[in-house]
């Protein structure tokens, strides 16, 4: 007798909990199951499409019984574009989700607890990011151009005519920029433009692969006239330039101005021009919120000296001047130095500021020595984190506080392993910051004490 086994693929299961990406948690014969676009507490039904030895992966078919904190997605693209991945779950819930990642990473990664949980810092849930890379490419069975972020999972560009995520006036730009990138000559040589908005200018970067036609021009500059006739009562200033090579080759082409982009620090009373090639953080209104808080846990005396690493263009250096003796401002790259530098002359803070270029990935115990010792720290690295600096440190070079804002929960976890276990340090407080409202992005800070 012929025995046949039946595998399917089809399952009707309860959602456990949810990763850092926001996939939906399920076990089915004790294997872990990703399904994506499902909420903790539902009951759904899924189908599997992808195995792997440990962890399968499946996409959702019904739900049976949905969660409360469940909404309608706001935008017409949601699920296609790979943009957002949260917009399915209520705000507040969203936040929730991504403080338990957090503590979750902490306590599995890095070994470690918090005394203490800060409140989340909140701000507007849509039309918050400044900062963009959009993708653009000529598609003809789609009738010509299309602009916009990239599919979920895939390298194509979504069809899309507006983002809900970016300002107002910036989104409303979309199919104009279709319009007009569709008539240009190089329409198939233009495969991004970066996106920066300050306070008073907003600069798009064209990323082109062959020079401009004199047509191409005229038809550029008509439209950037076009749209700042309906810009000046925002007192915005539409601004297009263009990207032959590298992000150090961009300029400006039209209009020829003197606005530039930058944004403010009310607080500390601070102006911060930038280039739209340089490193600011996406959302300024929660960016104003990190700032104040960053310095209030710095708890800052008139007397300190204190250290930013990875300073970037004095974002927290700048308002940490405004309270410190003296504030030294690390970073890799020159270009940002050389801002960051110029934005403290302009804002007539030079005297107690020093801003010096390092490899903070390549820093050693004696190079961060010869730095000088200082009360306390502030830590902002990119995604990889500051392994390196924090195994740099020895009893000589430790200073009394570290406020350590991150933009990944893993690689924070990993380096707070090493403060809290090896160095000796108190996790004293952490919490979430909601700089990316409806995807997957966790920026935290945390604050870690040396126990005397």
């Amino acid at each position: 007798r012929e025995f046949i086994f039946v595998t399917t693929n089809s399952h009707q299961v309860v959602i456990e909990s949810i990763d850092a990406t926001g996939n939906g948690i399920t076990r089915i014969e004790g294997k872990t199951t990703f399904v994506n676009g499902a909420m903790p507490g539902e009951t759904v039904k899924i189908e599997i499409y992808k195995r792997k030895p440990k962890f399968d992966f499946a996409k959702l078919t019904e739900i049976v019984t949905p969660s409360e904190s469940r909404v309608i997605p706001e935008c017409q693209s949601f699920g296609i574009c790979g943009g957002c991945s949260l917009q399915h779950i209520d705000f507040k819930t969203q936040v929730k989700y991504k403080e338990q990642v957090l503590l979750d990473n902490l306590a599995h990664i890095g070994k470690v607890s918090s005394q203490s949980i800060l409140p989340p810092l909140y701000g507007e849930p849509w039309a918050y990011r400044y900062r963009a890379r959009l993708s653009v490419r000529y598609v003809f069975k789609k009738g010509g151009v299309l602009v916009g972020f990239r599919e979920k999972g895939a390298a194509l560009v979504t069809d899309m005519m507006e983002c809900k995520v970016l300002p107002k006036h910036i989104s409303d730009l979309i199919p104009k920029l279709r319009e007009l990138i569709n008539k240009l000559s190089i329409k198939d040589k233009i495969p991004q433009i970066e996106v920066a908005v300050g306070e008073h200018a907003s600069v798009l970067v064209f990323r082109i692969l062959e020079s401009l036609k004199s047509n191409d021009e005229r038809l550029i500059c008509q439209f950037v006239d076009t749209v700042n006739q309906n810009l000046l009562a925002e007192n915005n200033e539409l601004q297009i330039w263009l990207q032959p090579n590298g992000q150090d080759s961009m300029y400006p082409f039209y209009p020829m101005t003197n606005k530039e982009l930058s944004y403010t620090l009310p607080k500390f009373n601070l102006f911060m021009p930038f280039l739209p090639s340089l490193f600011t953080q996406v959302n300024p209104s929660i960016n104003h919120l990190m700032v104040d808080n960053a310095i209030a846990l710095l708890d800052i005396k008139v007397t300190d000296k204190i250290a930013d690493f990875f300073a970037g263009i004095g974002n927290f250096t700048l308002p940490i001047a405004t309270k410190a003796a003296f504030v030294l401002g690390i970073e890799g790259y020159e270009h940002l130095v050389i801002r960051a530098k110029e934005n403290a002359l302009k804002n007539k803070l030079a005297k107690n500021t020093n801003f010096i270029m390092m490899d903070l990935f390549t820093i050693s115990a004696d190079s961060l020595m010869s730095l000088g010792k200082f009360d306390k720290w502030l830590i902002g690295p990119p995604r990889d984190g500051a392994f390196e600096l924090i195994k740099a440190i020895t009893k000589e070079s430790a200073p009394d506080k570290i406020v350590y804002v991150s933009c990944n929960p893993g690689t924070l976890a990993r380096d707070a392993n090493i403060l809290v276990n090896t160095l000796g340090y108190t996790l004293t407080n952490t919490g979430v910051i909601n700089m990316f409202p409806h995807t997957s992005h966790i920026e935290s800070i945390s604050v870690f004490d040396k126990v005397s």
